[in-house]
């Protein structure tokens, strides 16, 4: 798939919301650019995400700088040793904002080994914690952790009233079916247009409509064809005719399913 010819990027009826994407990584020249193409492109809301104690102040900030821009607040596995008392009293201050839609991005991440395991199973639990305290859903980062990722979800699942998203899905389809069944959501980015990712498309394929969302991961996993260039909310059209192509649907009922689930996970109460 990488090898396809590039193409503009298709638009369709159906708004799309961007339910993963790391803003803060653009200057405010970038930052303007991608906001209007975004639109353009049909994306009419964006959900930056937090990943560590240094911008949870950022993701705030941004979500001032536009009415189409909100925010979580959170601590990523990689830096899960920052999570201290302290942080934790920011990110339950912070996520009293409306703005503010979800914990995360949370979670466990074997592969690098960024931060002890031990470190990031506290953090993990914690920062589930604080989500059920919040009544906030929880946006989760899992890779090479099934085990230890289902462990704790089984101690907390049943106190999160409004659940969340294991975002990135590329996990094994038996962990796919656990957090299904708990009522989480999966989200599919660019990986699925990727050539060997027919393990990720046959948990696209597994995944129930009412349970899929999209998102980028922006500035990373840009899809098919414009994979090798920095990656934004607006190519969010080329993830949905994937997703669409390999539900076997109309490419507008996948859309509309799928913004009624981010607002439903995520915007209830906006």
């Amino acid at each position: 798939m990488s090898s396809k010819k590039r193409r503009d990027i298709p638009r369709f009826e159906t708004p799309i919301i961007e339910t993963h994407c790391h803003l803060d990584y653009l200057d405010q020249s970038e930052l303007d650019v991608t906001l209007e193409k975004s639109r353009e492109m049909g994306v009419e809301r964006i959900i930056t995400i937090a990943v560590s104690a240094d911008n949870l102040h950022r993701v705030m900030e941004l979500t001032k700088v536009s009415p189409y821009i909100w925010g979580t607040q959170g601590i990523h596995p990689h830096d899960a040793a920052s999570y201290t008392p302290a942080v934790d009293d920011i990110i339950r201050a912070n996520a009293a904002d409306k703005r503010i839609v979800a914990v995360g991005e949370i979670g466990l991440d074997y592969h690098y080994d960024l931060a002890d395991r031990s470190v990031q199973c506290s953090a993990f639990e914690a920062q589930l914690q604080a989500a059920v305290d919040l009544n906030l859903p929880v946006v989760i980062h899992t890779r090479e952790a099934d085990d230890d990722t289902r462990a704790i979800l089984q101690n907390y699942s049943s106190s999160l009233s409004r659940k969340g998203v294991i975002h990135s899905f590329t996990s094994s389809l038996a962990l796919a079916e656990f957090c299904l069944a708990e009522g989480f959501m999966l989200g599919f980015n660019g990986i699925i247009t990727f050539n060997r990712a027919d393990n990720v498309r046959e948990i696209v394929a597994a995944t129930p409509l009412s349970q899929i969302l999209l998102e980028t991961d922006a500035p990373y996993l840009t899809p098919v064809p414009y994979r090798g260039k920095p990656n934004a909310p607006y190519y969010l059209p080329f993830i949905a005719e994937a997703v669409a192509a390999i539900k076997a649907i109309d490419i507008e009922d996948l859309l509309q399913q799928a913004n009624s689930n981010s607002r439903a996970l995520f915007f209830s109460g906006a």
